[in-house]
């Protein structure tokens, strides 16, 4: 639990008391690869914070192509954010594609806290502007102006520690190009 409060603490220092009402709706959890945090369809109700192994968020189209928007490694949330704040069908799985060992809490308890406590409130407010507006708009319009290549070493940069724990398909989904692509691009580094 030490780690899951670490990270928090980038964000804001939380009291005793608040930190003590977070402890009680924590709850440990263990993926096995190919285990789901939330499916398509499903409507979301945690967030997952991941302690060890990765997490993919993918959605499935019609034609059965894989479209990944997200991997949630160790210090990383994983949350169908759109299903939790909508309380609707998730548009995307979240699968665990490693072993994975996390804290898990429910969304709407954790929404209770933010209205008791105004440090878990200030965490809140302060990860969603991080993470949704910072990196985030930057990150879309790199994706719309970028050439695959350069796609593909920001990816590199920003990622280093998955480069060799995601196989090269599973970046070409992210990246938004096709294997192909992917492997003479790969082949262009060596």
């Amino acid at each position: 639990m030490e780690e899951f409060f670490k990270k928090i603490a980038e964000y804001t220092t939380l009291s005793n008391e608040s930190e003590l009402a977070w402890v009680k709706i924590l709850r440990s959890r263990r993926f096995n690869k190919g285990d789901y945090l939330v499916r398509q369809g499903e409507t979301a109700r945690t967030v997952a914070f991941v302690c060890k192994g990765l997490l993919s968020q993918y959605s499935l189209a019609d034609d059965g192509n894989t479209f990944i928007k997200r991997f949630f490694s160790e210090g990383y949330f994983a949350a169908s954010t759109t299903s939790l704040l909508s309380e609707s069908p998730s548009i995307t799985s979240i699968e665990a594609i490693e072993h994975t060992v996390a804290w898990e809490y429910d969304f709407r308890e954790f929404k209770r806290l933010t209205e008791r406590y105004k440090d878990i409130a200030a965490f809140y407010i302060a990860y969603m502007e991080r993470h949704w507006i910072l990196e985030k708009e930057p990150e879309e319009i790199g994706f719309r102006q970028n050439t695959a290549r350069d796609r593909y070493d920001d990816f590199v940069k920003k990622y280093p520690h998955l480069i060799n724990r995601i196989k090269k398909h599973q970046i070409a989904s992210y990246l938004g190009i096709t294997p192909t692509q992917m492997s003479r691009i790969f082949f262009a580094n060596k």
